[in-house]
């Protein structure tokens, strides 16, 4: 460890996700950069995960169990007590790869200007194993306008900026981690490095599965908060046409992820009206909801989903993680 070394500060938001907490604790405690702290703020769970955290105790800055007004709530608090000048959130059915902290630090120094730094990830299942590669690209703030979609357990903060951005909206439910990118985007520039940081969990609880229509609505409310803040008015101005095709053609994917196919095409149809080389983006996606319009949408999913979403992705393998569940609970801790 050396003095100039920064302070990085990870809160864990918890509520009744006792089945993946453990690896979620084990993926931060498990890191190799020293001079790290660790939060975790539940929301008063009955279900076993406050037993789990107290396993850990010893090893944490600081956590809670008691009820909260929901995770941005909970987040906040965990970020307002943070010492680190690097924070990050991880949510209790995620994980970090190996070496992803020391990885933002580095990034970090190599770029002081960055407010924010991002890597890639890999979705996983319900039992653990990696099946989709999330990639992202050199996102900047017209990016973000146009809802491309940081994968969020990939991204560690400049903790003066996110403050000065005002942490977590309470009042957005879906896509809050989005308006706080836009919100900091807006005061310091974001990097990305093409590297996996992180693996983010998809199972039938999680709010991308169970709630997947709602996060399209908050897409539009974004939307219309672009138009009339003043800190987005040259960039709206100049992207307004693409900044509303990516919105319905955001809430177009999502639901057609939730199977409402007559519904998602009409998003397409709208986005195709705002901007049609911005809704084309996924003209493969629009042409699924038109087939599932014709009840042709279950046999392709199976389809689709066998075919490319069925093998372990390259990136695992790389790094050795089959199971992100099985690595981290053999992983030895210091």
């Amino acid at each position: 460890m050396t003095a100039h070394e920064p302070l990085v500060s990870v809160v864990t938001p918890s509520f009744n996700q006792a089945h993946y907490l453990e690896t979620t604790i084990r993926s931060v405690l498990g890191q190799d950069y020293p001079r790290l702290e660790y939060l975790i703020v539940d929301g008063g769970s009955s279900d076993g995960s406050v037993e789990i955290i107290r396993r850990y105790a010893d090893r944490l800055a600081w956590w809670v169990s008691e009820p909260d007004r929901g995770q941005a709530d909970g987040i906040n608090k965990g970020l307002r007590r943070a010492r680190g000048d690097i924070v990050a959130w991880l949510n209790s059915d995620d994980a970090y790869a190996p070496g992803a902290v020391r990885a933002a630090v580095t990034a970090f120094q190599k770029h002081p200007e960055a407010g924010l730094v991002f890597g890639n990830a890999l979705s996983s299942d319900a039992e653990g194993r990696p099946f989709h590669a999330l990639t992202a690209g050199n996102w900047g703030l017209d990016a973000l306008m146009t809802f491309h979609i940081l994968t969020q357990p990939a991204v560690f903060m400049r903790r003066e900026v996110a403050a000065a951005a005002g942490f977590l909206d309470d009042d957005f439910h879906f896509l809050l981690d989005h308006r706080l990118w836009l919100k900091m985007a807006v005061r310091a520039p974001l990097v990305h490095v093409p590297q996996v940081w992180a693996f983010a969990r998809y199972h039938a609880e999680a709010k991308n599965a169970a709630q997947a229509g709602k996060f399209g609505e908050e897409a539009l409310r974004l939307a219309r908060w672009l138009a009339t803040d003043p800190a987005f008015g040259e960039p709206y101005h100049r992207l307004k046409r693409q900044v509303w095709a990516a919105a319905h053609r955001f809430r177009a994917r999502y639901l057609l992820d939730a199977g409402h196919y007559r519904a998602a095409l009409a998003g397409y149809l709208r986005a195709l009206l705002w901007h049609p080389p911005t809704a084309l983006q996924e003209a493969h996606r629009m042409a699924f909801a038109a087939a599932g319009v014709l009840g042709l949408g279950a046999p392709l999913r199976r389809w689709y989903y066998r075919r490319a979403w069925g093998k372990l992705p390259p990136e695992a393998l790389e790094m050795g993680v089959t199971n992100i569940d099985a690595f981290w609970k053999e992983f030895p801790l210091k």
